[in-house]
């Protein structure tokens, strides 16, 4: 029913490559065998279309065979990961998930059921529409997490336009909307997702090289500790065609940096968030920062320099804040950005931007010309409050160097010298032993 085009697709690529999981191919006719099994399985177990059903799982041959016949069912998916197994609890009671499915490490699965009564007005709303639905949380990186709620129907729509048939690999996590989105696409057009267990650099490439990746979906942190370890070098990475990356905002040194050392990938930025989904994007060239971002069911405006998206797959709203849109649909992102005609640059963050006695400063500029400093493993720029300035620019830093804080503090002020006016310069440095990023290689920006 929803996923119909989809299983058109998987009987006429029967043989074709599927999924690779710990080095093993299963192909689409196992894949469409496997969502067979398991709606007798869901039909057993008495889950009924409307259900709330927490999929505990990362990406997995049983795992995206679940998904997709719990799309088709008409559930609704709330996936966790391990990423946030600290939050699990919390989640849980928030989706008043009514059934928990388990798939671990291993690919075996258990099904419980659970005590809570989902009675939440938007999935009644969505009983009544008899259509499948997807809870998303925030990662927490800022702020509270929050639970976007969003009618799947709307967001399988895109996927019904044929596109690139691509391997690619599954690093974006498996309830992240990026994750979601590469999936669908992936398998909408009959493309192999490639997992891995270990999202590190070495890990990541060398399934490039053995399962001849065309497209890596990842995060700018993620690429800029491939060029630190240099994970790409002694490598065959010439099957990979293309690198997306978004979540945070492109260091233009990072991006340049990647350009000469991988000249015949094209590096393409895209757009997207929990509440709206993934907009289509295309960048001005594949070292350039500027963006032009929309596509069919989407509306941009920039307003006093901040975006702002109208979609028609936004979500119903959250299931424990407010909602966050205007009176006409349109959800304020809160990026900043500069427009260049249909192009825009993303700065970043409102609510993250340094103020230093009315200048503003942007951490990403900062940290793209100390991430040019010999040593400088990973670095992360912040504001503190200064009962002069109304703010001091901060920056966690690490070293690959035996420096001290006071001979780095005194290396890095020269460095920035001649680069950034004094008032952007970092004030206060702390030098860090653990990564500045969390598992979904993301910077850590709430410390």
């Amino acid at each position: 029913m929803y996923l119909d085009f989809m299983f058109e697709k998987f009987k006429e690529n029967k043989s074709s490559d599927a999924i690779i999981w710990r080095g093993k191919v299963f192909t689409y006719e196992w894949l469409f065998n496997r969502i067979s099994e398991w709606q007798d399985i869901i039909n057993s177990q008495n889950i009924h279309s409307g259900s709330i059903v927490i999929l505990e799982a990362d990406f997995s041959p049983n795992a995206v065979a679940l998904f997709l016949t719990l799309i088709e069912k008409g559930c609704v998916l709330v996936p966790l990961t391990s990423s946030v197994e600290a939050m699990k609890p919390e989640f849980i009671a928030v989706a008043q998930g009514e059934i928990s499915i388990q798939i671990d490490s291993e690919d075996n699965f258990k099904i419980k059921k659970l005590s809570n009564k989902a009675d939440h007005p938007f999935y009644l709303k969505l009983r009544e529409t008899k259509h499948p639905g997807l809870i998303l949380f925030s990662s927490g990186s800022t702020g509270k997490n929050k639970a976007s709620v969003h009618d799947f129907a709307p967001l399988l729509e895109k996927f019904k336009v044929p596109r690139h048939c691509l391997r690619t690999i599954t690093f974006l996590l498996y309830d992240h909307v990026g994750g979601v989105n590469t999936m669908l696409y992936t398998l909408s057009n009959a493309g192999c997702l490639v997992t891995v267990q270990d999202r590190n650099p070495d890990v990541v490439l060398r399934a490039i090289e053995k399962h001849k990746v065309e497209l890596l979906p990842t995060s700018p942190t993620f690429l800029n500790l491939v060029l630190i370890s240099e994970a790409y070098k002694n490598l065959d990475l010439s099957s990979l065609k293309m690198v997306t990356y978004g979540t945070e905002p492109m260091p233009e040194g990072t991006l340049k940096r990647l350009n000469r050392v991988m000249p015949n990938v094209r590096f393409v930025q895209t757009y997207g968030l929990s509440e709206v989904g993934i907009l289509r994007a295309k960048s001005k060239s594949s070292d350039s920062l500027w963006v032009k971002i929309g596509g069919e069911g989407f509306e941009t405006k920039i307003v006093d320099g901040i975006l702002w998206i109208r979609a028609k797959s936004a979500m119903l709203g959250y299931l424990n804040a407010p909602s966050p849109f205007t009176e006409d649909g349109w959800f304020i992102t809160g990026d900043v950005v500069e427009q260049d005609g249909e192009y825009i640059r993303i700065l970043g963050r409102k609510s993250e931007i340094i103020n230093v006695g009315g200048e503003k400063v942007y951490p990403v500029e900062v940290e793209n010309v100390l991430q040019d400093m010999e040593g400088v493993e990973d670095v992360m720029v912040g504001g503190e409050p200064n009962p002069i300035t109304g703010q001091i620019v901060t920056v966690r830093v690490k070293l690959s160097t035996e420096e001290n804080t006071s001979e780095f503090r005194k290396r890095m002020r020269a460095f920035c010298k001649e680069k950034l006016p004094n008032f952007k310069i970092p004030q206060k440095v702390m030098i860090m032993e653990e990564d500045l990023h969390s598992e979904r290689y993301k910077k850590l920006r709430s410390r």
